[in-house]
């Protein structure tokens, strides 16, 4: 993966070795859980000749920052909330504190 600040504007294909790469935006996809999240504009090199499509590593980072909060509170949700003390003493059980 490469580096969107890089000073090159252009750098060989790393799939074809035939193009060069070009720093440009495309449309970033990754899927949480069962949620497709999509970003559009998001930095990445492409290149010219087969089309091989490398997202920015610092990018792709910050991305992940940003998603690891949704990521979190999805895995939370679907693990089910601990029961509070109402749900305990309906269920028979004492709640811990």
């Amino acid at each position: 993966m490469k580096h969107f600040d890089e000073p090159y504007s252009m750098i060989p294909c790393s799939e074809c070795s035939i193009g060069m790469m070009r720093k440009t935006r495309a449309t970033y996809f990754t899927w949480i859980g069962d949620d497709l999240i999509t970003v559009p504009d998001f930095p990445a090199w492409v290149c010219d000749i087969c089309g091989r499509r490398e997202f920015d590593v610092q990018a792709l980072n910050h991305l992940e920052l940003l998603l690891s909060p949704a990521l979190s509170k999805k895995v939370s949700r679907s693990h089910g909330k601990s029961a509070g003390p109402a749900e305990s003493a309906s269920k028979g059980t004492q709640p811990t504190t």
